[in-house]
């Protein structure tokens, strides 16, 4: 993040969006500071795109004020508001190319902001050198596979130095390792030359991959919005406990409780969980898959630093890739997120008994009666 630099580059309060009764976005504030990658995190029509296209003003809010640089924006009208889009830049899902040449693609926008022509080949070249394609300046761009076409439209929008770069989920059509490695290329850009810029997507891995900060939307509304840590591991409400993958959602009462310790009483069983919530209040909690570790039967009983030692059937298994998903009856449904070697080393199969252990502090505190926690969080260790 660059130090110079202290005042936000862009702020939204009170940001609505209405088309005819409905509300597609309605979110408090947001703030995004120099040099850092917020990641807006949502399903599909959540409102996400939307509001990314009322901060380049591509869309106008129905309500709510957008500061870029400490200057309100979205009233802007005429050449004041061509010269503020012009220093953002926006990335699509579908490549926005011109018929021509690479070169002349990357140097597009340079173009339409008055550079000369002889300014313009050494900053585009630069770019494409960044991304992989400098030996592709003289292709046409209809030869370009997928992953190419994406690169140049990262060359075209870095070539003009935006001071707030805003991307659509650029790399959703694309597969799974050319993603990837698009993925990695971007962040390391972000962060060697110090940009600005929200980022839209609905894959949980990529906003972890890419986000200093996340937040996630639904319907519109902001339901939470931290590090990838604290989106992952401490969700502040079911949805997006569900949302990033915690497959494992229980409803309890609080049983007893001390120092930092309560034990939650859930379907029959006892959870050890680390939150100091009070004796008789009803919990939300939530167990990630893959900190659920899957052990023969015979072992339940031996040593561990696990509090949380259950006994469940199988009720099902799903494979996929090197993975293997685990559905244990506990008898709350337990489900568990191995390695498919683990699983196959063990047995494991509809109708057989194993023991499931989880540590306390793997254990979130989502909801309190009802309430969204905001305050609860869990170590990050034990």
């Amino acid at each position: 993040m660059s130090p110079e630099r202290t005042t936000p580059v862009i702020v939204a309060e009170g940001l609505k969006k209405v088309y005819f009764d409905r509300t597609v976005v309605d979110v408090e504030s947001i703030v995004v500071v120099p040099g850092e990658t917020l990641v807006v995190l949502g399903p599909s029509g959540c409102g996400k795109s939307v509001l990314l296209r009322m901060l380049n003003l591509l869309e106008a809010p129905t309500e709510g004020v957008i500061r870029f640089e400490g200057r309100e924006i979205q009233g802007l009208k005429g050449q004041d508001r061509v010269d503020v889009s012009r220093r953002m830049a926006m990335i699509f899902q579908d490549p926005l190319l011109f018929r021509g040449t690479v070169g002349r693609n990357v140097e597009y926008g340079l173009k339409v902001r008055g550079v000369p022509a002889e300014r313009r080949t050494g900053p585009a070249g630069e770019m494409l050198d960044l991304v992989g394609l400098g030996h592709m300046s003289g292709e046409q761009v209809s030869t370009l596979s997928g992953g190419e076409a994406q690169r140049v439209s990262v060359a075209r929008a870095l070539a003009v130095e935006p001071e707030l770069l805003l991307l659509d989920e650029p790399f959703a059509n694309l597969d799974v390792p050319t993603r990837h490695e698009l993925q990695n290329e971007l962040k390391a850009l972000l962060c060697e030359r110090h940009m600005t810029a929200v980022f839209v997507t609905h894959d949980q891995e990529e906003a972890a991959r890419l986000g200093d900060r996340i937040l996630v939307l639904d319907a519109g509304r902001v339901e939470q919005e931290g590090t990838a840590r604290e989106i992952f591991y401490q969700p502040e409400t079911e949805f997006v406990a569900r949302f990033v993958g915690m497959d494992n959602i229980f409803q309890g009462i609080v049983a007893r409780a001390s120092a930092g310790l309560a034990e939650v009483e859930v379907g029959g069983a006892v959870f050890e969980v680390a939150t100091g919530n009070g004796i008789g209040q009803s919990v939300t909690l939530g167990v990630r898959p893959e900190d659920v570790t899957i052990v023969p039967e015979g072992e339940i009983s031996a040593p561990a630093s696990s509090r949380n030692t259950f006994l469940g059937e199988v009720r099902g298994l799903e494979l996929s890739g090197p993975l293997a998903k685990v559905s244990l009856e506990c008898p709350f449904p337990l489900v568990a997120l191995i390695t498919r070697r683990s699983a196959e080393e063990m047995g494991i199969e509809a109708g057989r008994r194993f023991g499931a252990r989880l540590k306390a502090v793997a254990v979130a505190v989502i909801e309190r009666d009802g309430e969204a926690v905001s305050d609860v969080k869990a170590p990050l260790e034990g």
